[in-house]
């Protein structure tokens, strides 16, 4: 995993102009492969008449799925430099289609990997992210004497609740960044006595 993750909260749009040619990006937040092929179908009805519909998109936490179209374009010259743009941004479960009407002027190869980079990152630009970072999952249960004590350890420490369940004892679950777990766990171990089931999980993503 790298250490931030990106994503795209709410889409936007992005233009440029080159030599005539218009090259228009939508970017959209995208959960799976099918959501992501919808939508590209969906382009490409809205975008007819445009000469290429190029695309590329990245799903799922590790990128599983990673999937680029120069929608005949010069081979090279659109999906790969629009997939790079999106990886060098550090973004996840995202889509990028650009839209390209044709201006009547040849650009070139170097031309064409330029444009569809550019206009990837205006659309990217016009969008509305939210960051995560790499973290570990804590599972905590206590007593509920400790319950306020634990909430404060937690918030102090920048610690997200992400789950409670109250029974004869309450079972908290946070995650937290990386660089605070170590603290954390070491507070709520001495602030509780030692009077606390901890049990530090997996790597995780952090909203930040």
């Amino acid at each position: 995993m790298d250490n931030d993750m990106k994503l795209v909260v709410k889409g936007g749009t992005g233009e440029i102009v080159e030599k005539k040619s218009r090259f228009i990006a939508n970017v959209f937040p995208v959960e799976s492969e099918e959501e992501a092929l919808e939508i590209i179908s969906k382009m490409k009805k809205k975008y007819y008449d445009a000469r290429h519909n190029c695309f590329a998109y990245t799903v799922g936490d590790d990128r599983e799925v990673e999937r680029c179209s120069d929608d005949g374009e010069p081979s090279g010259t659109a999906g790969r430099p629009m997939l790079d743009v999106i990886l060098g941004e550090n973004l996840y479960n995202v889509l990028v289609v650009v839209t390209r009407y044709f201006g009547g002027t040849l650009l070139g190869t170097g031309g064409l990997v330029r444009a569809y980079s550019e206009s990837t990152k205006a659309g990217i630009a016009a969008c509305e992210m939210k960051t995560k970072v790499r973290g570990f999952s804590f599972e905590v249960g206590i007593d509920y004497s400790l319950v306020g004590k634990i909430q404060y350890i937690a918030e102090m420490a920048g610690a997200v609740e992400v789950d409670a369940q109250y029974g004869e004892r309450v079972n908290f679950r946070y995650n937290i960044h990386k660089d605070s777990a170590a603290r954390f766990e070491a507070d709520i171990i001495e602030k509780t006595g030692g009077k606390c089931e901890l049990e530090k999980s997996e790597e995780c993503w952090v909203e930040v």
